[in-house]
C-alpha cells in the first residue's frame, strides 16, 4: 500500500466576500487558478505529471458551474492532458477533495494529484446554488416532519445544549481574532500565502475585537418566526462569534512517497488517518465530535497525542461544544487563529485548514496534527497529519 504524502500548501489571504471586497472583482476561476499556479511554482514540478485537480466548490452556480475546476487548472496554465474534478461536501469540499487525491495514492491511481479549493462568495452568494428551491425533497420532508432548521439555527441549539453563555461565546471569538492579528504581525503566515492583489492579510480579522465590542451586537438568526419555533433558545449567536462570508482559494500537492522521492520532492507530512460521518442533520453541526472519535480510533491515537488541532470556526458554539466533549487543551485549537477571524471561504477552507495546520505543526515542531470540518446536512470530515 502507498503512502500518502503532503509535498506543499498555499493559501490566498482571504477577502471579504461582498461588493467591495478585496476579490470582489476577481473571477473565481482566476482566483482558483492563482493558487493552483502558484503551487507549481513553489514546487517546481512541471504540471503535466499531474494525474487530477480534486476541487472543492459549495456555490456550484453562475461563474463557479460547469466543473470550474477544469477551466482553473487550464487558467493555471497547466497542458490540456490534465484532468479536473469539482467535488461538493458543503463545507467539507476541499477536505473531502484532500481525502479523495490522498486515497487515489494509497490506491495507486494517482501519483502525483492535487486538491484544492475555491469560493467566490462575492460572486455566488450562499445559497444561489438552490435559487430558493427545496433541495431535500418530500421523503426528507416527511422523515423530519418537525422541520430541519438553517445553522445559524443549529450553532443556537449547540449553545443551548451546551449551556454555553454570550459571554463565552464572544470571548473564544474575541481571542480568534487576537491570536489571528498576532500571527500575520510575527510573520507565520507570510510563506503560507500567495497574493492575488494588493491585500497582504487576511481581510475580515479585527484585532480590536473584545469581549465588551462583540457584547454589544444584536443576535443574527433572531426572529418572530424561529422564536415561536424555539421558545426555550436564548439567541447568543452574532455576527461577531460566527464565521464571516469570504472569498479565498487554497491547494494542496499531495503524491505518492516513491514518487516524491523520484522527483526530488521534499514532503512536509504524511496522510496519516482520515474519517468522514453523518449525524444528527437538525443539530447539524456537532458532527465533529464523532468524527474526531473515529479518525483517532482508525489511527490508533488519543486526543492528547494531537500536537495541533485545526477546528473550523463556523460557530463558536460549534468548536466551544467540541472541546467540551473531546477535553482537548485549548491551547493546541487554532493557535494562530480560526475562521472567524481568517474567514470561511466554503469550498476553499478545508485546503486553507490544512495549510495552516502544516505552518502550526512546523512552527511548535509536533508531530500530529488534526483538522475537522463541520458541514452542512449533518456531516462532518477529520484528517490527522504527521509532520515528517
Amino acid at each position: 500500500m502507498n503512502t500518502a504524502v503532503i509535498v506543499d500548501a498555499v493559501r490566498t489571504p482571504v477577502a471579504k466576500g461582498k461588493p467591495g471586497g478585496a476579490y470582489a472583482d476577481v473571477h473565481p476561476v482566476d482566483l482558483h487558478a492563482h493558487v493552483l499556479a502558484a503551487l507549481v511554482d513553489r514546487t517546481g514540478i512541471d504540471p503535466a505529471i499531474v494525474d487530477d485537480v480534486i476541487s472543492g466548490v459549495v456555490g456550484q452556480a453562475g461563474e463557479q458551474s460547469g466543473n470550474t475546476a477544469r477551466w482553473a487548472l487550464l487558467g493555471a496554465g497547466f497542458p490540456e492532458s490534465v484532468p479536473g474534478v469539482t467535488v461538493d461536501r458543503q463545507c467539507g469540499s476541499s477536505q473531502q477533495a484532500l481525502h479523495f487525491a490522498a486515497q487515489g495514492v494509497i490506491a495507486g491511481a494517482y501519483d502525483v494529484v492535487i486538491a484544492s479549493g475555491i469560493e467566490s462568495m462575492s460572486h455566488i452568494p450562499i445559497g444561489s446554488q438552490s435559487l430558493g428551491r427545496d433541495v431535500t425533497g418530500g421523503r426528507v420532508t416527511a422523515r423530519y416532519s418537525d422541520g430541519l432548521v438553517p445553522q445559524g439555527i443549529s450553532a443556537e441549539l449547540i449553545a443551548r445544549r451546551w449551556s454555553l453563555s454570550r459571554t463565552e461565546l464572544d470571548d473564544f471569538s474575541a481571542r480568534s481574532h487576537q491570536r489571528a492579528a498576532t500571527a500575520w504581525k510575527d510573520g507565520v503566515f507570510d510563506s503560507q500565502v500567495t497574493h492575488v492583489t494588493d491585500l497582504r492579510t487576511d481581510e475580515t480579522i479585527r484585532a480590536d475585537s473584545t469581549v465588551e465590542s462583540l457584547g454589544g451586537l444584536r443576535p443574527a438568526f433572531r426572529s418572530a418566526y424561529w422564536e415561536q419555533r424555539h421558545p426555550d433558545l436564548d439567541w447568543n449567536v452574532t455576527a461577531g462569534n460566527s464565521s464571516p462570508i469570504n472569498d479565498g482559494s487554497a491547494a494542496v500537492l499531495i503524491a505518492s512517497e516513491e514518487a516524491a522521492a523520484r522527483l526530488g520532492l521534499t514532503p512536509r507530512a504524511r496522510v496519516h488517518s482520515f474519517a468522514v460521518v453523518g449525524d444528527d442533520p437538525i443539530l447539524m453541526l456537532t458532527g465533529i465530535i464523532p468524527a474526531t472519535a473515529k479518525v483517532l480510533a482508525r489511527a490508533g491515537l488519543t486526543i492528547d497525542d494531537i500536537d495541533a488541532f485545526e477546528v473550523n470556526e463556523a460557530f463558536a458554539s460549534v468548536v466551544l461544544s467540541w472541546l467540551r466533549e473531546t477535553g482537548a487543551d485549548p491551547a493546541r485549537v487554532n493557535i494562530n487563529g480560526g475562521a472567524i477571524a481568517i474567514g470561511h471561504p466554503l469550498g476553499a477552507s478545508g485546503a486553507r485548514l490544512m495549510t495552516t495546520l502544516l505552518g502550526n505543526l512546523e512552527q511548535g515542531g509536533g508531530r500530529f496534527g488534526l483538522q475537522v470540518m463541520c458541514e452542512a446536512g449533518g456531516l462532518a470530515n477529520a484528517t490527522i497529519i504527521e509532520r515528517i
